[in-house]
Parts: structure tokens; C-alpha cells; sequence
């Protein structure tokens, strides 16, 4: 048996989403802050990019065609982060949550053993959280994406601990991606509402359950942090002191770092050297390959790049594919 190349972190988009709620009570100010935390000229540019990459973002031929390309056997597709939409009320969330599930099982279909896919879930609605969650695993999806937090609550929220729960005990992965960062017009130039936004909502989001005792309630949690964690690898040691001299930071069974090697990280993190250190930080075992297909701020060089980083052996197998087969269930190549 042969390892497959597995890309944890690709995106499909789903136009008939954005229809859904276009016009519903709360859009026109979810579009307005989004407008006011990226700023006019992100949203002139995002809009072209997504334009020129709309076909690679719906058309499973054209997806093939980039994997192929790049040497990817197997992506993991999730809905683009952009159909969240927290702000929705009870029904639609749920309309929301269910079209994401159906939409990307049925684009996953198309390319049976290739493609596997994730769905959303409401994390405004903790108790529809659970429901859509086993929509996406009737439907065989492997778990669900999430943002970093939801209006008014954070992951660490109690309310969520239901979500948690059933996905531990599931065995579904938690794929964390965020989308929008609260410190707003700070960010509303330069591309820093990604640039600088993402990988510090990832450690927010990441500290939070770590801090507040998530892994420790659930240890079998599956959850996969994109672009590489953010800034958290990087600054485990301030936070491992923290917990040792702030009492009110002991709220974890032990140091912060120790709970690196729980989490899943993607190999997103675009040099060699950041690569290294974050395998460093979590072990090989805890790393994943990851692309961002087909977004800007993704490659299109993932295996390469990994390559770059990690020697020929076991390690650079292990992350290339192998524990993407064993996390998300995959079959290995014949």
C-alpha cells in the first residue's frame, strides 16, 4: 500500500448560499462590517480574484485538473469560509448549515476517492450545532469547518460543549478556519485583515480551548487549526509562562504548549524554516499538508514546498499524507 498526498485545506464556493440570504434581516450589516474591516481595496481585489478563479472554486474538473498538477491524490473540501453567515437567525442558520452540507457532499461525489468534504455548522445556535454536525456525517462528510468565534462567543463558551462532545465522540474533525478578525479598521488596509487577521484569530480562537479546559473535557477531539495555527506555535513559551506565574491562567491540567501535540496544524505557513519549526513545536505527527486551493493567500506548490522544508523519510511522509489517511479515515493508494 502507498501513501496518498492528501490537501487538507481546499475550498469549494457555493453560489446558491449567498442567494439564500441575500436580503434576509442582518445581511446588510454583516456586509457592512465586512466591508469596513477589509477595507475598499481588498474587497476591489478579492471580488477579481474571485472572479478569475471561480471555475477552479465550483468545477470538480477544473479542481482535478490543479491537483493533478500539483501532485495532490486527495483534498479535503470545505465551503468557503464567506458562507458562515453567524449573523443568521435560528431557521436560516439551519437552511445555511444543511445547503453547505448537501452542496459540498454532492461536489465531493463527483470524484469518488479524490474528493472528501466538510460541512458548516451554526455556532450562533449552540443547540443546532449538534444536529447539523450529524447532518454532515449522515450525509458522509468528515466533520465540519468553523471560524475562530461567532458574535458574543468564543469557542471557550459552555454552550458549545455539546459540539465538542459529539464530535469527539464521532470521531468528526473540527477543521478551525477563521474568517474575520475583531480588530476591525485596524486591519482595513494593506491586506492586514488576512495578512495579520487570520493567524491572530487563530491563536485566539486555539487559546481558548486550551485555556478553558476543551481538550481536557474531550481528548479524543479531532481539531485541525489552518494556516498553521497562527501565531500560537510560535508563542507557546509565553504562554507556558503565563500559565506558570498568572492563577488565573491555571485553568488547563498542564502548560499550554503540551497541548500542540493534540491539535492538527496544515503546512501553510509558506517558508521552509516556519515549517520546520512548527513541526518542531507539534511533531510530524501533528502536521498536515495544506494548500488553501484555489485562494491567493493559498499555494499551488504545496508538496514542493513541503519538500523544501523536510529530507526524503518517514516525517515528510507522515505529513504529505499519512496522517491525513489515519485522522480523516482514508483509504491508502493500492
Amino acid at each position: 500500500m502507498s501513501i496518498p498526498t492528501v490537501d487538507v485545506h481546499a475550498h469549494v464556493l457555493l453560489p446558491q448560499i449567498e442567494e439564500t440570504v441575500a436580503g434576509a434581516p442582518g445581511h446588510a450589516e454583516h456586509k457592512d462590517l465586512d466591508a469596513r474591516r477589509n477595507g475598499p481595496a481588498s474587497l476591489r481585489a478579492g471580488g477579481k480574484m474571485i472572479g478569475e478563479r471561480f471555475e477552479r472554486l465550483t468545477r470538480v474538473e477544473a479542481r482535478l485538473a490543479d491537483m493533478d498538477a500539483a501532485g495532490v491524490d486527495v483534498q479535503i473540501v470545505s465551503p468557503s469560509p464567506s458562507h458562515y453567515h453567524y449573523w443568521a437567525a435560528r431557521d436560516l442558520a439551519r437552511t445555511v448549515s444543511q445547503m453547505a452540507n448537501e452542496a459540498t457532499a454532492a461536489h465531493c461525489a463527483q470524484a469518488p476517492g479524490r474528493l472528501h468534504g466538510l460541512g458548516l455548522v451554526p455556532l450562533q445556535h449552540p443547540d443546532l450545532a449538534v444536529e447539523a454536525l450529524d447532518h454532515a456525517l449522515r450525509l458522509g462528510l468528515k466533520g465540519v469547518e468553523i471560524s475562530s468565534h461567532a458574535p458574543g462567543r468564543e469557542l471557550s463558551d459552555p454552550a458549545l460543549e455539546p459540539l465538542w462532545a459529539r464530535a469527539a465522540e464521532s470521531g468528526a474533525v473540527v477543521f478551525l478556519h477563521p474568517f474575520g478578525c475583531t480588530l476591525d479598521e485596524r486591519l482595513d488596509r494593506f491586506y492586514l485583515s488576512n495578512i495579520v487577521g487570520q493567524p491572530a484569530e487563530n491563536a485566539v480562537a486555539l487559546s481558548h480551548l486550551i485555556f478553558s479546559g476543551v481538550l481536557d473535557r474531550h481528548p479524543g477531539l479531532k481539531i485541525v487549526a489552518a494556516h498553521g495555527g497562527g501565531y500560537l506555535p510560535t508563542c507557546a513559551g509565553r504562554a507556558d509562562h503565563g500559565w506558570r506565574v498568572r492563577p488565573e491562567a491555571r485553568t488547563c491540567a498542564e502548560p499550554p504548549s503540551a497541548y500542540l501535540r493534540r491539535i492538527w496544524f496544515d503546512s501553510l505557513v509558506y517558508e521552509p524554516a516556519a515549517l520546520r519549526a512548527l513541526i518542531g513545536a507539534a511533531g510530524a505527527s501533528r502536521v498536515v499538508l495544506g494548500s488553501d486551493h484555489p485562494f491567493d493567500m493559498g499555494v499551488d506548490d504545496p508538496l514542493d514546498r513541503l519538500r523544501a522544508a523536510l529530507p526524503p523519510g518517514g516525517e515528510l511522509d507522515a505529513v504529505r499524507g499519512g496522517n491525513a489517511v489515519a485522522l480523516f479515515d482514508l483509504k491508502e493508494s493500492p
